[in-house]
């Protein structure tokens, strides 16, 4: 009976005599989980706002410039006063519209991570006890 526990593995042993331990362990795998859900979910958002933003400030300035052309095809150019009027009216947008685009696209720290770094540290773990 002593051969069998000694050829039976670390952890089948650690699950059979401390059960709790792993109830523990994935208890703690949960929050991490949970945690990391909650940093990739806040990025997504992000990323969502920035895009709409972008969409519709893209949008506004199709339309202002397009409004733009027409008033400066309609005006003659010496009644044309302020003509700068017409560039940074539809100006304004469209730079927002870059910015809000760029921000959104921008590389984001990698979605868990912690997740990653712990499971690899376990199997590390696993491989050390499996190897003794």
């Amino acid at each position: 009976m002593i051969g069998l526990a000694v050829m039976i593995h670390p952890l089948l042993r650690l699950i059979a005599t401390q059960p709790h331990l792993l109830a523990d362990h994935a208890e703690a795998y949960a929050g991490l989980v949970g945690e990391e859900m909650t940093k990739a979910a806040a990025i997504w958002k992000r990323r969502a706002v920035l895009n709409a933003i972008a969409l519709s400030a893209g949008a506004v300035a199709v339309v202002l410039i397009g409004i733009a052309v027409m008033l400066w095809g309609v005006t003659p150019p010496e009644n044309l006063r302020a003509g700068w009027v017409l560039i940074a009216t539809p100006g304004l947008p469209a730079v927002l519209a870059v910015v809000c685009y760029l921000l959104g696209r921008q590389k984001a720290t990698d979605a868990f991570v912690d997740l990653k770094q712990q499971v690899a540290a376990d199997l590390s773990m696993l491989r050390e006890v499996s190897a003794t």
